[in-house]
């Protein structure tokens, strides 16, 4: 009996840029894997949908946008006389497909909690080595441009730059998804101006206004939504309450979990101990793990961790008071001591209920992977330097702000 033959020519219909075509059978093999699976389950925007109820879509999502868009960007540039060959073309779906397969459940939470020392960028190409293994060697020039050691290094900044490919979705996607237009930038124009001059990736002149509107759109998607003081508290008691989890695992305490998440509170995980048995039990870890496991411990023995887990499931969040300038010490140490006092706090219980720290912004940098403009007579500028747009230098400096938060109520 024939074996029956599956159709890998698929098409997935998006909502931001409608009919999604899979470029081949390779990247389809790379699509139905364990490994990118997973990320069906693990949200891109981390807490925000507890600021904007509609973030809720996933990693997935957004990594098949970006593999519409290098074709998209291919495709331009191949029309203005770039030669991209097949091979190479091949190995930048491969690496924009998987430049987020590393990240850990609810994005950016695990780094900082019982996975630190290792960021989601190294977990990503060890799961990409881990598959060239496993595709007899089919995305070796796809790693290598991802590692920024391939000789063309445009079709790295396509991939990893201050206006690639991730950046374009994730936008766009973030601004559809959590209905805060700002962010809706004109992917389209963007990619349609991408041209190469001297192996770097430039944006032709009639562009410029394009990249305006997208470094803006950035700074205000940042302090709009990615660090919405009241997303960012949320994100914090979700820190706050893995680490709490780690430290009474580490004592000794049973505490209710999947045996993904299990093994990452029970063990110090960092780069140098990042092995290929830590790599597999990555891959089942995600957000699912970690929220079913807070629901459980909502009603656990222990008061600091019950009652962090029962401020993020019923969105009991807390008091956020963020400003440009540092906290005065006085009034800083007035305000420790009297939210001790009103919420009857030990000091080992301050230190998770009480959050001093900052957050910064910086909307462009001068300092690497600047944005070129090319110019007609075949000169390339900064955008800084060459936009008339006073915000555009302003925007390259970074902003940094201080917040402290707790919560409104004793518990």
């Amino acid at each position: 009996m024939t074996a029956k033959k599956t159709n890998k020519l698929k098409i997935i219909n998006d909502p931001i840029y409608g009919f999604i075509t899979i470029p081949n059978t390779l990247i389809f093999d790379l699509i139905e894997h364990r490994y990118f699976q997973r990320l069906r389950r693990v949200s891109q925007m981390g807490m925000s949908y507890m600021v904007y109820p509609g973030a809720h879509h996933t990693r997935f999502q957004h990594a098949i946008g970006c593999i519409y868009l290098m074709q998209r960007a291919v495709r331009v540039l191949r029309f203005k006389g770039v030669d991209v060959s097949e091979e190479e073309e091949n190995a930048v779906y491969i690496a924009i497909l998987l430049h987020d397969v590393g990240h850990g459940a609810f994005s950016h939470a695990l780094e900082h909690s019982i996975v630190t020392g290792i960021s989601h960028e190294e977990i990503s190409l060890k799961f990409m080595e881990d598959l060239n293994d496993e595709f007899d060697g089919k995305l070796s020039l796809a790693i290598k441009i991802f590692k920024g050691e391939y000789k063309r290094m445009f079709l790295n900044q396509l991939i990893s730059s201050q206006l690639d490919m991730d950046r374009l979705d994730y936008l766009k996607r973030d601004s559809f998804y959590t209905g805060v237009s700002e962010g809706n930038i004109n992917s389209d124009r963007l990619i349609a101006m991408l041209n190469v001059k001297d192996d770097v990736l430039v944006i032709e002149e009639k562009g410029i206004y394009s990249v305006e509107k997208f470094i803006v759109s950035r700074r205000l998607m940042y302090w709009q939504v990615y660090l919405h003081k009241t997303g960012l508290v949320a994100e914090k008691i979700l820190v706050k309450i893995l680490q709490r989890a780690k430290e009474l695992v580490e004592k000794g305490t049973e505490l209710s979990a999947s045996s993904a998440l299990s093994y990452f509170l029970k063990h110090q995980i960092n780069t140098h101990n990042f092995t290929d048995d830590t790599l597999e039990i990555f891959s089942k870890l995600d957000d699912y793990d970690v929220l079913s496991a807070i629901k459980e411990w909502t009603s656990c023995n222990d008061r600091i961790l019950s009652a962090l887990s029962k401020m993020l499931v019923d969105r009991k969040l807390w008091y956020v008071k963020i400003q440009n300038n540092l906290f005065n010490e006085g009034n800083l140490a007035q305000t420790k001591k009297e939210v001790q006092g009103d919420l009857q706090l030990t000091d080992e219980e301050m230190a998770y209920f009480f959050i001093q720290d900052t957050v910064s912004n910086q909307a462009y940098s001068e300092v690497a992977n600047q944005i070129q403009i090319l110019y007609k007579d075949d000169s390339v500028k900064n955008i800084v330097d060459a936009s008339d747009h006073l915000n555009i230098q302003t925007l390259s400096k970074p902003v940094v702000k201080h917040f402290i938060c707790y919560p409104k109520i004793k518990f």
